[in-house]
C-alpha cells in the first residue's frame, strides 16, 4: 500500500514538473514570436520646430513697362540723309537721330525768306512816304500785311525744315533699328523704339477685399525668374480710382529702381506688397504635416531611453495633434500642440506608429522655402 502511495506521488509530481515547464516553454515562444514581427526602425528626415516673424504679404504677377517708351516715327517723307546714333545706346533728350534730305525744303525757305526781307524794305519806304504824306495809310496797312503773310510762310518752311531732323523726345535707351542712309520714309515709319527703364513701373492687380491694405508710397518687392535670388524695390505710385466689373481686381502701379536697368519693359515680375503687422509663428515644412478626418498631426522623435551602438540616443515616434495657422510657400504655421525646438519627423511618416524607432537621415530633406520657385528636373 505504501508502496503504491509512493509510485502515485512520484506520477502526480511529473505531470506537476510537466505543466510547469510547459507553461514556461509556452512564455518563452510567445516573447520569441513577439519579439520577431516587432516592428523594425523607419528611415526618416526631421527638422526642428522655430520660431520666426512672418510679414503678411500680398502677391502678385505683373507686367514692366517703361516710365516713358514710344516707337520714334517721321512726321513727313523724305529720304534718310544721315543716322547720327547706334542701337543700344543711351541718349538724352533732344539728341538728333536721323537726319533726312531737306535741300530743296532749305532753297524754298531761302526764297521765301528774300521775299520777307523785300516785303520789310517796302513797308519801310512806305513808312516814309507816308511820313511825307505821299501815300495814303491804306498802302502802309497792306504793306504790313504782306510782310506779315511772308514771315507767317518763312516760319512754316523752316517748321517743315525742322521736322526733317528728327531728335529724342526725351531721354532714355534706343532699340535696335533697321533704317539705312538712303532709305526712303514714309510719314508714320517706325524708326526705331526709345524706352526709359531706369526708373521703370511695375503694373499689377489686386483683388478687392484687399484694395484697404494698399496705399501711395508702400514698399513693393519685385522680383523676376530672370535674375534669381535678387530683389527690386518698388514703391506704390498710383492705383485706379475704380475697381474693374468684370474681375474684381484693382490695377496698382509701382516705381521699380532700376539703376543696372537688368528690368526692361514688357517682362513680367512677382509683386510682394506688406500688409498689416508681423506675426511670431513656429514654424514647420509642409511636408511634416499629415491631415486626417479627426485633425492634423505630426509625430514627434522623443527619446526612447536607450542608445544605439554609438552611444546615439535612439528616438521612437509620438503622434501629436496639432493647431495650424496660416501658410507661406512650403511653410505652415503651428498655434497649438507643439514647443519649440521639438524634433519633428518631415517625411516618412506613412511607415510610423507611436513606439516606432526611428533613424534620422538628413542628407536629403523636403523643401522648406518661405518663397519657393519652380525646380528643374
Amino acid at each position: 500500500m505504501a508502496k503504491r502511495m509512493v509510485i502515485m506521488l512520484i506520477c502526480v509530481g511529473i505531470l506537476l514538473g510537466g505543466l510547469v515547464g510547459f507553461h514556461f516553454f509556452g512564455q518563452f515562444m510567445m516573447k520569441k514570436f513577439m519579439a520577431s514581427n516587432a516592428a523594425p526602425p523607419a528611415t526618416v528626415t526631421t527638422a526642428k520646430a522655430v520660431e520666426a516673424d512672418w510679414q503678411p504679404q500680398l502677391h502678385a504677377i505683373g507686367s514692366l513697362r517703361a516710365v516713358r517708351g514710344v516707337d520714334v516715327t517721321t512726321e513727313i517723307a523724305g529720304l534718310v540723309r544721315q543716322i547720327n546714333v547706334k542701337a543700344g545706346q543711351d541718349v538724352k533728350a533732344g539728341t538728333v537721330l536721323v537726319q533726312l534730305n531737306a535741300d530743296s525744303d532749305i532753297a524754298t525757305l531761302n526764297s521765301l525768306q528774300a521775299a520777307a526781307d523785300l516785303a520789310q524794305t517796302v513797308l519801310a519806304r512806305d513808312q516814309s512816304q507816308l511820313a511825307a504824306e505821299a501815300i495814303a495809310q491804306a498802302q502802309v496797312d497792306s504793306d504790313l500785311a504782306d510782310l506779315k503773310s511772308k514771315r507767317a510762310q518763312v516760319a512754316a518752311q523752316q517748321a517743315l525744315i525742322d521736322k526733317k531732323t528728327i531728335r529724342a523726345p526725351f531721354s532714355g535707351r534706343l532699340g535696335i533699328t533697321l533704317v539705312n542712309p538712303g532709305q526712303y520714309l514714309n510719314p508714320g515709319d517706325k524708326i526705331v523704339t526709345l524706352q526709359t527703364i531706369d526708373p521703370i513701373y511695375i503694373d499689377f492687380f489686386v483683388p478687392q477685399q484687399d484694395v484697404s491694405a494698399i496705399s501711395v508710397g508702400q514698399t513693393v518687392g519685385v522680383t523676376n525668374d530672370a535674375f534669381p535670388g535678387v530683389r527690386f524695390d518698388a514703391k506704390v505710385s498710383a492705383f485706379d480710382p475704380k475697381v474693374d466689373t468684370t474681375t474684381r481686381n484693382l490695377q496698382v502701379e509701382a516705381l521699380v529702381a532700376n539703376p543696372k536697368a537688368q528690368l526692361l519693359p514688357g517682362m513680367f515680375g512677382n509683386a510682394d506688397v506688406d500688409s498689416g503687422e508681423k506675426h511670431h509663428y513656429l514654424t514647420l515644412p509642409q511636408t511634416a504635416i499629415s491631415y486626417n478626418p479627426y485633425g492634423a498631426t505630426v509625430y514627434v522623435g522623443k527619446d526612447s531611453g536607450t542608445k544605439d551602438s554609438n552611444g546615439k540616443v535612439v528616438l521612437q515616434a509620438q503622434q501629436v495633434f496639432v493647431t495650424l495657422g496660416p501658410s507661406r510657400g512650403d511653410q505652415v504655421a503651428i498655434t497649438k500642440g507643439l514647443d519649440a525646438g521639438a524634433e519633428v519627423v518631415t517625411s516618412g511618416q506613412l511607415k510610423l506608429k507611436n513606439g516606432t524607432k526611428l533613424i534620422v537621415d538628413n542628407s536629403v530633406l523636403p523643401l522648406n522655402s518661405p518663397n519657393p520657385t519652380p525646380q528643374e528636373q
